[in-house]
C-alpha cells in the first residue's frame, strides 16, 4: 500500500488488484481495482455547462488510469489524512480528505447555491478476505465513523450538530474471501471504524483550524 500526493491528484495504490464497493463520481458500484484517486479541483475547472463525469474520465484516460476509482473534490488534497487500524487479524486503513464547507445535518437541508462547495471522501483498504455482503456491511461501519467524527467536531449549523456534507463519498477495497461479516461487533468492524473515525476527526479539526485562521488574518 501506498499513498502518493502529486497535485492535482492523490493515488492510493492499494498493492494488489481488490474488489471495490463505492458511490464515487468514477467507477462507482462494486468494481475491481488497484488504485483509489482524488482529482482536486476549483470551480473554473466545471463550468456549470460541463459533465463532470466525461471531464473526469477524460483526465483519468491522459494520466493512464481510467481503471481507477475515482473522487472530485475541492478540499485541497495536500490535507489528507492516513490512518490505519489493527484489530486481532484485521488491519484497515483510511485516507480522507475533509472539507466541511456544504456540511448538512441528516434529514436536512441548507440553501448551499451561493456557497462553496466541500466534501469528505474516505477509501479503506482492508487486508481481510471479504463477501459481497460483508462489502455492503463494510461501508455501513465506514459511513457511520464518517457520521460520528464529524458529530465529534461539532461543527454548528442553523439546523443542528453537521453529520457530514452534501457530496460525501466513500470507497471500501478488500479482497474477496470468506468473511460474511463486518459489523460492529467484529473485528473487520472495529479496524474500519477506528480507522476512519480517525482519519475524518483529524480531517475535520484540521478544516476548522484552517477556517478559524483565515477568519483572524
Amino acid at each position: 500500500m501506498s499513498v502518493t500526493l502529486a497535485q492535482p491528484w492523490l493515488d492510493f495504490d492499494l498493492g494488489e488488484e481488490m474488489q471495490v464497493l463505492s458511490f464515487a463520481p468514477h467507477r462507482p458500484g462494486m468494481v475491481t481495482a488497484r488504485r483509489i484517486l482524488w482529482r482536486e479541483v476549483r470551480n473554473a475547472d466545471l463550468p456549470e455547462e460541463l459533465d463532470a463525469r466525461d471531464w473526469l474520465a477524460q483526465e483519468l484516460a491522459a494520466r493512464q488510469a481510467a481503471d481507477a476509482v475515482c473522487f472530485l473534490t475541492s478540499r485541497q488534497i495536500a490535507t489528507y489524512v492516513a490512518c490505519e487500524a489493527t484489530c486481532g487479524d484485521t488491519r484497515a486503513m483510511a485516507v480522507a480528505t475533509v472539507g466541511l464547507s456544504n456540511a448538512e445535518r441528516v434529514g436536512t437541508r441548507l440553501d448551499r447555491s451561493q456557497q462553496d462547495w466541500g466534501t469528505i471522501n474516505v477509501a479503506v483498504r482492508l487486508d481481510r478476505g471479504l463477501t459481497d455482503t460483508a462489502m455492503i456491511e463494510a461501508i455501513t461501519i465506514a459511513a457511520q465513523a464518517r457520521t460520528a467524527a464529524v458529530i465529534e467536531a461539532r461543527h454548528d449549523l442553523l439546523t443542528g450538530w453537521a453529520t457530514g456534507t452534501g457530496t460525501d463519498c466513500l470507497a471500501v477495497a478488500a479482497p474477496r474471501g470468506p468473511a460474511e461479516y463486518a459489523g460492529l461487533h467484529t473485528e473487520i468492524g472495529e479496524a474500519i471504524g477506528r480507522a476512519c473515525h480517525d482519519a475524518v476527526l483529524s480531517g475535520a479539526r484540521e478544516w476548522q483550524a484552517m477556517r478559524r485562521a483565515s477568519r483572524h488574518a
